[in-house]
């Protein structure tokens, strides 16, 4: 194999891997988010994002949104899904023992990922694309838009929430009721 070659797709795929890894980043942070604040694996977290993606992808294809009404529609879906969840099943667990929050946590996922098969069946589908490609060479490495779209997402939600969580009250709050829940409760 040519050296220049294997340079070449090296440097192809640290680009591939950086963008698909901002999205993993997205969804591992909100796990830890979620575990380091209320020490609960939620493994629902992952079937939250399903649902988001399939709101948006029904708002994109069957109401024919533009991408930014879809995009809010679909995030806006999500938090509610999160909101009622947490009020259903995560709440009457509080005070009981982890296994308890933990077999809780399996069964939510099991009802999304299930409920959703039902719903709108196993078939694989394609998110449409919402904007027009746009391919760049840079020596000889392909980057398009949609890599830089998710690459810059994800860098501006992540200083967001660094920002929140470092200098906003609910940030306090969230760093208060991870360091001692009990503490934070008395303390309002």
């Amino acid at each position: 194999m040519h050296t220049g070659s294997f340079a070449l797709q090296f440097a192809q795929q640290i680009v591939n891997g950086i963008s698909l890894g901002s999205i993993y980043a997205l969804i591992a942070l909100g796990y830890t988010m979620i575990y380091g604040i209320i020490k609960l694996i939620n493994f629902a977290h992952g079937d939250i994002y399903m649902l988001g993606a399939y709101i948006g992808f029904v708002a994109i294809t069957k109401a024919h949104l533009p991408f930014l009404p879809a995009l809010i529609i679909a995030m806006v879906g999500a938090a509610l899904a999160g909101i009622i969840i947490e009020r259903i099943a995560y709440k009457p667990m509080r005070n009981a023992p982890r296994i308890a929050a933990l077999i809780t946590a399996i069964g939510v996922s099991f009802f999304l990922e299930n409920g959703m098969i039902l719903l709108v069946s196993p078939q694989p589908r394609t998110f449409p694309p919402v904007f027009a490609p746009t391919v760049y060479h840079i020596g000889g490495v392909v980057v398009n838009n949609q890599q830089i779209l998710i690459l810059a997402s994800a860098l501006v939600l992540m200083l967001g929430l660094t920002y929140i969580v470092n200098k906003t009250k609910a940030g306090k709050a969230m760093r208060a009721v991870s360091y001692d829940a009990d503490a934070a409760k008395l303390m309002g």
